[in-house]
């Protein structure tokens, strides 16, 4: 009888279908503040495709990126943070001979292994000096768009030089770079298998400098002046391309079974006068929570509920490792992943795996989250204890903040705190001794 059981008990099992791969569609906006879309609070500009994305999914409250793009490119592609490699200070310019190192395996690598088309429409800016370094050899099987960061958006070159390709080849082609990325998403869509997963990654450069856009998008805007309508109307566009793209993934019978990621790559520029951070100090550039702390969701119908809000402290890291357990893709590698699952975070209110989140260990500066508690390094101040391991003491190049009592970062409470700089000076400064040497001192 146990033996038929048994038997019945495997039957079932095995009949049982497999989850369906889903669909990855990752949005990455260029520049965008924290509150400048409706689902994150802001007023300003109306975002209708993107905030109704976000409203059927989860917003990611206390989301973490690097302080300016390369770098934070580098933690989506690999899942390492960007000090692994020296690429966590500035961003790769035109002329750099550098690049993200061959050595990694990027996220789109690791999707084809387990059956994936990969998409890349937009923005790469993670090497460009040599074809190898271009995302055509890095896992991706079709490319559009351009290589370099502040493109021209309508002529799509960068200080004289053309910067637009398809598949590898230059490709001259009218018209305003985030209506062409939209466009070109939507072909992708229309012509995937419907039996094969797709993973499409779409880099915008809206809504980074210069600020272009045609005068139809700032038309809304008069109660605006100077950037900040432009920026307006730069980010209805951006919305604009996003509802084309979720549109066709509906249109197509993709969507339910879609899991799309939205983020800014880091906080915006330039705040209060071209882009709205709320409340959060600073800006692009710095490791603030403006900096850092950005506008983010994730939606996937009937996985992750809607409506709902998750404060736990996420690492754009995370998500490699996330999707590699999802979709049964080897997290075996090389090289030590820094990031987590974040799965049951999102679908089953889990707290965050993260004992703490480094934000970053540079010579510039960085700064380093545990708890509540964030300290933020700055200036000469930045560099490891010597062997002596002589106490941190509070001093101006150190400050210390409790999130949960002052997420504005407004009170500085190293000297009240001595014990806990200490702690959190020790697990930052481990962090710098393991850093790469920074491959520029540039910032973007």
């Amino acid at each position: 009888m146990r033996a038929l059981l048994t038997l019945f008990c495997f039957s079932l099992i095995s009949f049982v279908p497999a989850v369906e791969k889903p669909d990855i569609v990752l949005f990455l906006i260029d520049d965008m503040g924290r509150e400048d879309c409706g689902f994150m609070g802001g007023k300003d500009i109306k975002t209708p495709a993107i905030d109704k994305l976000a409203s059927a999914g989860a917003t990611l409250d206390a989301f973490y990126v690097m302080h300016v793009c390369s770098p934070t490119r580098t933690c989506f592609m690999t899942g390492r943070h960007p000090l692994r490699t020296g690429l966590h200070v500035g961003v790769v310019r035109p002329w750099a001979k550098y690049g993200l190192p061959l050595e990694e395996r990027l996220l789109p690598q690791a999707l084809k292994e387990v059956g994936y088309s990969t998409s890349i429409c937009g923005k790469w800016h993670l090497g460009s000096f040599d074809k190898a370094y271009w995302p055509d050899s890095r896992g991706f099987d079709h490319t559009y768009g351009h290589l370099f960061g502040a493109i021209d958006y309508f002529k799509h070159d960068r200080d004289g030089q053309m910067d637009w390709y398809r598949n590898g080849q230059p490709l001259a082609e009218e018209g305003y770079s985030t209506q062409l990325i939209a466009k070109e998403a939507v072909s992708v869509i229309e012509k995937q298998p419907q039996d094969k997963p797709l993973f499409l990654y779409l880099p915008f450069n809206g809504v980074h400098a210069p600020h272009q856009v045609p005068d139809s998008y700032t038309a809304p805007y008069s109660h605006l002046k100077g950037v900040r309508k432009t920026y307006a109307g730069m980010l209805a566009a951006v919305d604009e391309a996003i509802g084309h793209v979720t549109t066709a993934l509906e249109k197509t019978g993709r969507a339910k079974n879609t899991l799309y990621i939205f983020s800014s790559d880091n906080g915006g520029p330039s705040p209060g006068t071209v882009t709205d951070n709320g409340k959060y100090r600073a800006g692009k550039g710095s490791y603030y929570e403006g900096g850092t702390r950005v506008a983010a969701f994730a939606t996937w119908e009937g996985h992750i509920k809607p409506g709902t809000t998750i404060t736990e402290p996420l690492h754009a890291v995370d998500w490699y490792p996330t999707l590699l357990k999802l979709t049964g893709a080897s997290l075996e590698q090389k090289t030590a992943l820094d990031g987590r699952d974040i799965l049951p975070v999102l679908t089953d209110a889990a707290p965050s795996p993260h004992d703490h989140l480094i934000i970053n260990a540079s010579p510039n500066g960085g700064a380093l989250r545990k708890g509540d508690w964030k300290i933020v390094v700055t200036g000469t101040q930045n560099k490891a204890k010597t062997k002596k391991k002589k106490a941190a003491k509070a001093s101006p190049g150190v400050e210390l903040f409790n999130l949960k009592n002052d997420p504005y970062e407004a009170n500085n409470l190293a000297s009240a705190n001595p014990e806990k700089v200490t702690e959190l000076r020790a697990l930052y400064d481990r962090y710098l001794s393991e850093a790469a040497p920074p491959k520029t001192t540039e910032g973007d």
